[in-house]
């Protein structure tokens, strides 16, 4: 006796031997692989009822899915009316630029030149601000508490360094 089913990706009758039951093949029609299923042995298959509670709670994590996905979609919507010029999305402010530039000093000082390269590649944009906080470092006579440890021959060597990359 053969086993007859249909092929889940074309629909095709497909009739394999008893032999094939329980293992793979692909559909004489459209080639797509597919389990063959096992013999009928007359045995009733034992089937749970679906949990209703279960569905009901996909439903709901699906629908607050697309609710969220919707508020953010939302959120990226571009406002009417003349917006920023394009590329000037963040505009760093001083006190941020004087952090980064004592932050670049200190990973220079300290031979993490991967880091600093980081961290200069964040303040170059900002060309003029950055020689402004810098000369007004360097003309300090006090040096910032961040930067008091490092003997003055070299902060003055590392200013000099951040000044010359950035003009």
């Amino acid at each position: 006796m053969a086993i007859v089913f249909h092929c889940e990706h074309c629909g095709k009758e497909i009739r394999a031997a008893d032999s094939a039951g329980g293992k793979w093949g692909k559909c004489p029609t459209c080639q797509n692989k597919l389990y063959v299923p096992s013999p009928d042995t007359g045995e009733e298959l034992k089937l749970a009822p679906e949990d209703i509670s279960d569905l009901e709670r996909e439903r709901q994590l699906m629908a607050e899915t697309y609710r969220i996905t919707q508020d953010i979609l939302k959120e990226r919507e571009v406002p009417e009316g003349p917006g920023a010029p394009a590329g000037a999305i963040y505009e760093m402010g001083d006190k941020e630029l004087k952090t980064n530039i004592i932050t670049y000093l200190r990973q220079m000082e300290g031979g993490e030149l991967d880091e600093a390269e980081r961290t200069a590649a964040l303040i170059s944009p900002y060309k003029e601000k950055v020689i402004d906080i810098i000369d007004r470092i360097a003309l300090s006579e006090i040096p910032e508490p961040e930067l008091s440890d490092i003997a003055p021959q070299v902060l003055s060597g590392l200013i000099r360094t951040l000044r010359a990359r950035i003009t």
